[in-house]
């Protein structure tokens, strides 16, 4: 549907005709009351001396064509695209991610190779992140910072593009936190409805960084009606080759902080989750993906296309054309005077 977006202005059409009839004396007075650059050039077009009659129509009738041309212009024309209802039946969700320099280790699998923490949890969120249709996702990572990598948005392309370049030491690779991972999520998803807000929080360590300690940062999630699910990263058993003692068989995920993970998940109704190999990690995204999500009211939008360069661009075409007319004329006249 094709409409005005200030078709008020669609009255200064008539103008130059209201001008010439009121004021017929004004082109000849030094204090005329409209003197723009434009005026003064349809004052110069129609006005030449020795100009033919036929070239002085001409000139009258671009002026007038440039005139309505820069007023629809001006009036804004726009396209009105067919109302399109937006997916508003899924969740608010949002995604924080560890990013610290801990999710190196290649305690995991992927596709039988060895992997780093961080890369399998790009693997499988990614597959996660693709089913989410309907859901409004955000990313956040964090490290000795956290930052928002992505705000809420129902684009899960750009979500996935974003999540796989991120990447070790983004944040800050040598301390993680956690609390601020939280309290970020809580910031952005605290304006959006209360039945419908959900934070994933990942990581495969403890907080050791950052101005809001865990809990506290629990607690205002808990506050704001937002839902946390906790996952803890990382192999229990690894096999370490050791220069003094041979092979050796180490914890990876010795620093994992499960207490806090769990006092989290359950002082906000979430759940806690571990994840020692690839295949838990899985399991556990499958289960999320199980999350009800609440019906609200669809949302409806109708794209508009904004037309206005395209009287613009014919004022302009119009203006150069007229140009070259009176300079053509004026040519005409120089070679008849030589």
């Amino acid at each position: 549907m094709f409409e005005f977006a200030w078709p008020f202005l669609l009255w200064l059409l008539p103008l130059p005709l209201l001008m010439y009839v009121l004021l017929p004396n004004a082109a000849d007075q030094q204090s005329a009351a409209l003197r723009t650059s434009l005026f003064s050039r349809w004052r110069r077009l129609s006005s030449q001396e020795g100009s033919a009659s036929r070239g002085k129509l001409w000139h009258l009738l671009l002026a007038i064509l440039i005139w309505i041309a820069l007023i629809i212009a001006m009036a804004r024309p726009q396209w009105i695209g067919e109302p399109i209802e937006l997916p508003a039946s899924g969740r608010d969700l949002m995604i924080s991610i560890d990013i610290s320099g801990s999710m190196e280790a290649k305690d995991l699998s992927l596709n039988g190779q060895r992997a780093t923490r961080l890369e399998v949890v790009k693997d499988i969120l990614s597959d996660f992140i693709k089913k989410r249709d309907g859901d409004r996702l955000g990313l956040i990572l964090f490290g000795e910072n956290a930052y928002l990598q992505t705000p809420l948005t129902f684009d899960l392309m750009t979500i996935r593009h974003m999540l796989m370049e991120s990447d070790i030491g983004l944040a800050g690779a040598s301390k993680t936190a956690i609390g601020d991972g939280i309290g970020l999520a809580v910031k952005r998803l605290k304006e959006r409805p209360s039945e419908n807000r959900v934070l994933i929080l990942l990581t495969d360590g403890q907080n050791n960084a950052g101005a809001l300690e865990p809990i506290e940062a629990a607690k205002l999630a808990k506050h704001a009606g937002i839902k946390v699910y906790t996952i803890g990263v990382g192999a229990d058993k690894m096999i370490v080759n050791d220069l003094l003692f041979g092979q050796r068989v180490v914890n990876p995920s010795e620093e994992l902080d499960e207490d806090t993970l769990t006092a989290i998940a359950q002082m906000t109704g979430g759940q806690y989750f571990r994840a020692r190999d690839t295949q838990e990690l899985k399991t556990i995204y499958a289960e999320l993906d199980k999350l009800e999500p609440i019906e609200e009211e669809g949302e409806i939008y109708r794209p508009v296309k904004e037309l206005y360069y395209l009287p613009l661009s014919a004022a302009l075409i119009i203006y150069a054309l007229a140009f070259l007319l009176n300079l053509m004329n004026q040519m005409i006249m120089v070679r008849r005077i030589s």
